[in-house]
């Protein structure tokens, strides 16, 4: 039986010139060169030999096509459109060129190699993604391209793609398809690959947002992690894949029953925590379990003065992150805490469930609010809200000037936009391109939360009438709040009349925020505005 084969090496060669645009005028001294120049190429399946050759690139107004079996003319071809031609068996060095508006050319060659054999040793990849998607890359010999049905419509076109690229596709909705790819020759024998294959709308886990000072953790990318052993123990009945999920590292369970994961060589010390913190994600489990088990002073397990306890969560959420926040008080017979070595997680129904894990950690729940700040209720039309989800904010030009010292992060407080601040020194934030006039208004107001700080201050600045910092009419005046209360939510209601030095108000351009001690509190802001 006759087939035939095309395989594909290529290299690109691709020169970057800088553009600049005339007003409506081209100029094609800036044009770029041609790049991503490549070809898909399709053989009749009819032992013809008759090759499809479909042109591809970036900034190509034309190709040429040298077919390289002593054709002499090349093929001109417009982009988007292909060229076809017959050869013999044998190997061939197809030459692609891209030509752009002003000449500049990019060239890229692939070997084409034509024979008359059956597609042998098909190997298909298939990785579902995150949010609906999946991609899908092929190697076989003998063949000559591929084709991919992704199963969501019995009526679909099927995708071409060549050997070394990977294409994607996205499903509207979740659920479990039978993907087939076929790998095809130049004859009418092809070779085949199903695979049925669970998507899920699956992105990355929450980003934790406790103080990295009071985490000891084990799995994170927000974290700097501690030794772990192992994610799988010999004793597992679980396959573990180390995934990505938009960029976010993720531990992915199939066919979890139980998983241990152990820290033996550096066993945790938890004394100091009040929580363990995981997130997890399934799209099929019942029931998931947490087992925590402390080997002792002795560090081994079975040493006599090992203790443990399982916690149980019933009926978790599915295609969903699940965070769990669980009180290590909760863990009654785990009587401590000082030498964790062994994490078990046990799934329900055992064996089946494909389980997602992220963010696993310890933690000391005074490092960060669990609740959001009060809601404001001054009535919005007594209000010049600089920040709060409570009214309509005007216009600040930064929360985070050049000339500060703190880390700020956006974060959400069950749910509620909040300001933190990190590494706190001191923080300027500026509303210079429209000063904010608080001439009629009788208050100051924030919200503040800090595990950490001893003091607290506040500064507001007037530009003046010239707009300007440092123009010979600013004021200011900073009022310091000492050993604020740590761990709950402070409001602060501060008469303007108390910023003495505030002699005028109708051009406030700066507010600073100044923690102790210096460079190292966490503090979280929120509900910042000027009311009557």
């Amino acid at each position: 039986m006759n087939k035939i084969k095309i395989v594909i090496s290529f290299f690109v060669f691709t020169l970057f010139i800088g553009c600049a645009n005339d007003d409506d005028n081209v100029n094609l001294e800036s044009i770029n060169a041609p790049k991503n120049i490549s070809a898909l190429m399709t053989i009749k399946q009819d032992n013809s030999g008759k090759v499809t050759i479909l042109p591809r690139g970036e900034g190509v107004t034309q190709y040429e096509i040298y077919f390289g079996d002593g054709t002499v003319e090349p093929a001109f071809v417009n982009p988007g459109s292909s060229v076809e031609h017959i050869y013999a068996e044998g190997t061939y060095q197809v030459k692609i060129v891209g030509t752009t508006l002003d000449g500049k050319k990019t060239e890229a060659i692939q070997e084409l190699t034509v024979s008359f054999l059956a597609p042998t040793n098909l190997d298909v990849t298939i990785t579902p993604g995150a949010s609906l998607s999946v991609t899908v890359s092929a190697t076989a010999d003998l063949e000559a391209y591929f084709q991919v049905y992704y199963g969501e419509d019995l009526n679909q076109t099927p995708v071409d793609f060549m050997e070394g690229e990977t294409v994607s596709y996205t499903y509207m909705l979740p659920g479990t398809y039978q993907i087939k790819v076929v790998a095809l020759s130049g004859g009418v024998a092809t070779i085949e690959y199903t695979e049925d294959v669970t998507i899920t709308n699956l992105d990355a886990a929450p980003t934790p947002i406790v103080p990295a000072g009071n985490v000891i953790s084990m799995f994170s990318d927000a974290y700097t992690n501690v030794t772990v052993d192992t994610w799988q123990t010999s004793w597992s009945q679980a396959v573990l894949e180390d995934i990505s999920i938009n960029g976010n590292a993720t531990k992915k369970y199939n066919s979890l029953n139980f998983v241990g994961i152990e820290t033996t060589s550096s066993p945790i010390n938890a004394t100091a925590m009040t929580y363990f913190h995981t997130d997890i994600w399934s799209s099929n489990f019942t029931e998931f379990k947490v087992k925590l088990v402390d080997f002792g002073a002795d560090g081994s397990y079975g040493g006599g003065d090992d203790v443990e306890h399982e916690i149980t969560i019933p009926t978790p959420a599915q295609e969903q992150w699940v965070s769990l926040d669980i009180p290590l008080s909760d863990f009654t017979n785990l009587t401590t805490r000082a030498h964790i070595a062994q994490l078990i997680y046990v799934a329900a129904p055992s064996g089946s469930a494909t389980v997602y894990v992220d963010n696993v950690f310890f933690y000391n729940q005074a490092a960060t609010p669990i609740i959001a700040a009060p809601t404001p209720t001054v009535p919005a039309g007594n209000v010049i809200s600089m920040f709060s989800d409570a009214y309509t904010n005007v216009a600040v030009d930064t929360w985070r000037t050049s000339w500060s010292s703190a880390n700020l992060d956006d974060v959400l407080v069950a749910g509620n936009s909040t300001k933190r601040y990190s590494s706190l020194d001191f923080v300027g934030v500026e509303a210079t391109t429209t000063p904010i006039n608080a001439t009629a208004m009788t208050h100051f107001h924030t919200d503040i939360w800090s595990a950490d700080f001893t003091n607290f201050k506040i500064k507001l600045v007037d530009f003046g009438a010239n707009g300007a910092f440092g123009g010979g009419d600013d004021v200011e005046h900073e009022i310091t709040f000492t050993a604020p209360a740590q761990g709950q939510w402070v409001s602060l209601d501060i008469p303007l009349s108390d910023f003495t030095g505030l002699t005028t108000r109708e051009h406030i351009a700066q507010l600073i925020y100044v923690g102790t001690p210096s460079g190292s509190p966490t503090v979280y802001v929120d509900n910042v505005y000027f009311h009557n």
